[in-house]
C-alpha cells in the first residue's frame, strides 16, 4: 500500500469514528460537563497509556520541547473537547457540525496572521460563502426549538480553538502531536473536574461512556496521523463527511430534525469547502504534471 492509499484509509477511518461523537452526547443521560469529563478521561487515558507503554516518556517530552507551539495545540485541543459537548447540549447537532466545518477558514486566517501565508482569491470567496452559510444557521437558531445562539457560538469557539491548535502543530510538524492530544484531554478533564461532578454519571451509562471515549481516542490518533501522508485539501474533503453523516445519524436515531435553515446554511458551508478543496487538488495536480 502506497502512502496516498495509506493516508486516505487512515483519515477515512478517523472521520468515520468521529461521526457518532455527537450521538453519544445525546444518548448519555448525564450533565454536559460530566459527559465531557469522562469523554476526555477515557480518550486521554487510552492515548497516554498506550504511548507510555509502547514508547515511554520520550514522545511526551518531544511535544513539551516544542514550547509555545505544543502549548497552543494542547490548549486548542483540550478546550475544544470540552466546548464541543457543551455546544451539542445547547444547540442542534446539525448546527454544531456545520459550524465546526468552518475550521479551514480559521486555519487560513491564522496562517495569514502567524505564518505570513497569503490568502488566495479562492479562499476569500470560500470565506465569504461560509460566512453567509453560518449567518443562515444562526438565523435558523431563533426559529428552531432544537437550536440556540449560545450553542452556535460555542461551536464557533470549538472551530476557532481547534484551528489554532492545528496551525500551531504545523510549526512543529516534525513532532507527532498525538501525545499532546492525550495530555490535553487529561489536563482539561482535571480542570473541569470540580464542576463536572464525575460521580453523577449513572452506572448503567458506563458502556456508552466507554464506547464514546474509545471512538474519540481512535479518531484523535488517526486524524493526527492521516495528514502526514496526504495533502490537507484531501483531509478537508474527508472531514466534510462528518458534517454530512453526523446530523443524519442523530436524525435517524433520536429524531432530531435539523430544520430548513440549518440544512440550507450547512449545505452552503459544505459546498463552498468542497469546491475550494477540489480546486486546490486540481491546481496541485496541474503543477505536478
Amino acid at each position: 500500500m502506497n502512502d496516498q492509499a495509506r493516508g486516505f484509509l487512515i483519515t477515512l477511518i478517523g472521520v468515520l469514528c468521529v461521526v457518532p461523537d455527537s450521538l453519544f452526547v445525546r444518548l448519555i443521560d448525564a450533565p454536559a460537563l460530566t459527559i465531557a469529563f469522562w469523554r476526555l478521561v477515557v480518550a486521554g487515558g487510552f492515548i497516554c497509556g498506550w504511548i507510555f507503554w509502547t514508547k515511554g516518556s520520550g514522545p511526551f517530552l518531544a511535544v513539551l520541547k516544542t514550547g509555545r507551539y505544543g502549548a497552543i495545540y494542547m490548549v486548542g485541543t483540550g478546550a475544544s473537547g470540552v466546548l464541543f459537548v457543551l455546544a451539542v447540549s445547547l444547540t442542534s447537532v446539525a448546527n454544531v457540525v456545520f459550524i465546526i466545518a468552518s475550521l479551514p477558514v480559521f486555519a487560513t486566517i491564522y496562517s495569514r496572521i502567524f505564518l505570513a501565508e497569503p490568502i488566495s482569491r479562492r479562499m476569500l470567496i470560500t470565506i465569504a460563502a461560509v460566512l453567509v452559510g453560518m449567518a443562515l444557521i444562526a438565523y435558523g437558531s431563533g426559529q428552531s426549538g432544537h437550536a440556540s445562539l449560545a450553542g452556535d457560538l460555542l461551536a464557533l469557539a470549538v472551530s476557532a480553538l481547534f484551528a489554532a491548535g492545528l496551525t500551531a502543530a504545523r510549526y512543529a510538524k516534525a513532532v507527532s502531536m498525538v501525545p499532546g492530544a492525550g495530555l490535553s484531554y487529561l489536563i482539561a478533564a482535571g480542570l473541569i473536574a470540580p464542576f463536572a461532578v464525575p460521580l453523577a454519571m449513572p452506572v448503567d451509562q458506563a458502556p456508552l461512556v466507554l464506547g464514546h471515549g474509545v471512538f474519540i481516542m481512535v479518531s484523535s490518533v488517526l486524524l493526527a496521523l492521516g495528514p502526514r501522508y496526504i495533502p490537507s485539501a484531501e483531509v478537508g474533503l474527508l472531514v466534510l463527511l462528518e458534517s454530512v453523516l453526523a446530523p443524519l445519524l442523530v436524525w435517524a436515531v433520536v429524531g432530531e430534525n435539523p430544520g430548513a435553515y440549518a440544512l440550507t446554511g450547512g449545505g452552503l458551508v459544505i459546498l463552498a469547502l468542497f469546491t475550494s478543496n477540489m480546486m486546490a487538488l486540481s491546481r496541485r495536480d496541474r503543477i505536478r504534471n
